[in-house]
């Protein structure tokens, strides 16, 4: 199943809300529209998680603590955390994922840390929360990062910064199709 992650850090308040609930409607009529469900996760928001009824949040680094979230949302909603090294990886506590990044040097900003590497991702994935890549992650890559024990991946630049986004995400559906086969 398809996540999308509502990130808009220049946005806050109500207009953070209306966005947030805009790509939510749109990407589960997208995906109802294929036969698919989406699950929406609003970044380190969890008030307008609860506003636009998100599946859950992703915490960053300067978020509430994990209990917290959990305490406020659903008991069946996602709570995810962002980590930059294995040993913040596998020391995520009760989180349902942890985003793992950089795994390559990223593709939508220049570089504020040196990439992990598939080996990261793999000895991340040996502990008990599930791991999304994230960082440089393309179709070209997708297989690997999968192969190396990621539950997932997260992209922002693949697409965003593709000349046909279109075409951009549905290579990585194929790619991450292929490789869950």
């Amino acid at each position: 199943m398809d996540w999308v992650q509502v990130r808009e850090r220049d946005l806050d308040g109500a207009a953070l809300s209306a966005f947030a609930a805009e790509i939510a409607a749109s990407a589960r009529e997208a995906a109802r529209a294929v036969g698919h469900a989406v699950r929406i996760l609003v970044n380190r928001r969890v008030d307008v998680a609860l506003a636009i009824a998100a599946d859950g949040v992703h915490l960053g680094f300067d978020a509430m603590d994990i209990d917290v979230a959990r305490g406020l949302l659903a008991a069946d909603a996602l709570v995810g955390v962002s980590t930059h090294s294995v040993d913040e990886a596998l020391a995520t506590g009760d989180a349902s994922y942890l985003q793992l990044a950089p795994v390559f040097p990223p593709l939508s900003k220049p570089a504020s840390r040196p990439p992990l590497g598939l080996a990261a991702v793999a000895a991340a994935a040996r502990g008990p929360v599930a791991v999304i890549a994230q960082g440089g992650v393309a179709a070209e890559n997708a297989a690997a990062i999968c192969a190396a024990g990621a539950a997932g991946v997260a992209v922002t630049g693949a697409i965003l910064m593709a000349n046909d986004p279109a075409a951009a995400a549905a290579a990585l559906r194929r790619a991450l199709d292929a490789a869950s086969n």
